[in-house]
């Protein structure tokens, strides 16, 4: 009893000082009038600035007659009764798809008209409409896209134009106060706080992946929309939410201005992103310790932090710096890299022929050396998609006469050849296109396909394979280049 006397005698004197304490908070409180306001920092002047140059996107893309593969609903009952067993009991069948809609956000960069967003809001459709903060509307076109990034660069015609100035991102500091500024739910001009939890956060997924991790509210629909710190400035491009509900639960992703800026720029100038690539695999080698460590094997990189390098392509610019198996790179430019994503942000900012310095531990001594870039051939040329219209022709898929009379399945008809790459290679109007680069062309959208395709190719040629009104096929090597 005595004992209990002394903790309540114990607690209530933590009660007063609780109070007390409170008490003295709400007199210095009632002295300062930002704490009355009790905001960490004012985030008016910021949403003030974005509202304006978010902009509502809205998605269409058209129905269409597809072909499909089957189960013949008959097959399992009474394939074996008419021996039809063996045969799988598929069928192709035309589907028609239902017309569909969706949205998103974009970002007003310049009075003119150009509007970045993700990549997923835009791919596939048919008609874009965009509408401004003051309920104007526009139609858009598709400038250009990057998958790889999830970002995508589309325009409307327009003139003075509300636009957010972009910030630079690298500058951006972990617990810095930002805003989430889009359509969520389609609920036009929508702003949420937060602030920054992590920087060059990567999911593990296909692509670039360098992602400002926030805990400002991201939904379905801010896809596309501004993150905006404190002055204002746009400092990334809100992608996606990380959630086991398809709601938010505490984690959004956007993608930094420091990799939207070169994307937009690329798009612009050459219609597709120029790839700067070092030639390494590889992973954080402090995973590659911990792994080695798990095996009970000891390692000794001579550095902790770092990319750990497991593989070298041949003829690539890390290999003709001397980089091996084994070597741990440090440092681009002076920036210490210590994950695999702060090396792909880094490198996606550059293009092939640029130059950087890179700082990488051989056989646990630091080297330094200047290398030159290149792409995916393995050179620094300058890679530009091409559209279909360089081919000169005007296409329409085959008819079902013509299936019957030429014992075909698919094709794309060349209804009218003008100057261009086909008359250049001698196809002319009536020839059907069955197949470029050995893929099957059942639409125009496949020929369109096939040319982008081709364009960032090494060799940028179309081997189109195909047959005449005679019924004569015929095979034609097409050069897209100059």
């Amino acid at each position: 009893m005595k004992q209990y006397k002394s903790y309540l005698i114990a607690a209530l004197s933590l009660v007063a000082v609780a109070f007390s304490a409170g008490a003295l908070i709400k007199v210095q409180a009632a002295s300062s009038p930002a704490a009355i306001a009790s905001q960490p920092v004012d985030l008016t002047y910021a949403a003030d600035k974005a509202l304006p140059a978010v902009v509502h996107i809205k998605y269409v893309q058209n129905s269409k007659i597809q072909e499909v593969e089957v189960q013949d609903p008959f097959e399992d009952f009474f394939g074996d009764f008419f021996g039809r067993g063996g045969q799988g009991g598929r069928q192709k069948r035309q589907v028609q798809t239902p017309k569909r809609y969706a949205s998103g956000s974009g970002v007003i960069i310049s009075a003119d008209g150009y509007i970045v967003t993700n990549n997923h809001v835009v791919d596939g459709a048919d008609e874009l409409t965009v509408t401004l903060n003051d309920n104007r509307e526009f139609s858009a076109r598709i400038i250009g896209t990057d998958k790889t990034t999830d970002l995508a660069l589309i325009k409307i015609d327009g003139k003075n134009l509300p636009t957010l100035p972009i910030g630079d991102s690298d500058k951006l500091k972990v617990g810095e106060w930002v805003l989430a500024v889009g359509n969520p739910f389609t609920l036009n001009s929508t702003v949420t706080a937060g602030i920054v939890s992590a920087k060059a956060r990567s999911l593990g997924a296909n692509g670039v992946e360098s992602f400002i991790q926030t805990d400002a509210a991201i939904n379905s629909g801010n896809s596309g929309g501004a993150l905006v710190n404190t002055q204002g400035e746009l400092i990334g491009i809100n992608a996606m939410l990380f959630s086991q509900t398809g709601s938010y639960s505490g984690y959004g992703f956007a993608i930094p201005t420091s990799i939207m800026n070169k994307v937009v720029d690329d798009l612009k100038k050459y219609g597709t992103v120029q790839r700067a690539l070092l030639g390494i695999q590889g992973r954080n080698a402090h995973d590659y310790i911990d792994m080695q460590k798990a095996q009970d094997k000891e390692v000794d990189l001579g550095v902790n932090d770092g990319i750990y390098v497991e593989k070298i392509e041949e003829r690539s610019s890390a290999s003709e710096a001397g980089i091996v198996e084994g070597d741990v790179i440090t440092n681009i430019d002076g920036k210490k890299v210590a994950k695999m994503s702060e090396l792909q942000e880094l490198l996606y900012a550059k293009r092939p022929g640029d130059k950087i310095t890179l700082t990488f531990i051989h056989n646990k001594k630091s080297v330094t050396k200047t290398i030159t870039l290149k792409n995916a051939q393995g050179n620094t040329n300058v890679v530009k998609t091409h559209d279909m219209d360089i081919l000169g022709g005007q296409f329409r898929p085959i008819t079902e006469s013509q299936k019957t009379n030429y014992n075909i399945t698919y094709g794309v008809e060349v209804i009218k050849v003008d100057n261009g790459k086909l008359n250049d290679s001698g196809i002319s109007k009536g020839f059907i296109i069955q197949d470029i680069n050995d893929v099957k062309v059942k639409s125009i959208d496949d020929v369109q396909s096939a040319v982008e395709k081709a364009s960032r190719s090494s060799e940028q040629v179309l081997y189109i394979k195909g047959i005449w009104p005679t019924g004569k096929k015929d095979y034609f090597a097409v050069e897209l280049g100059d």
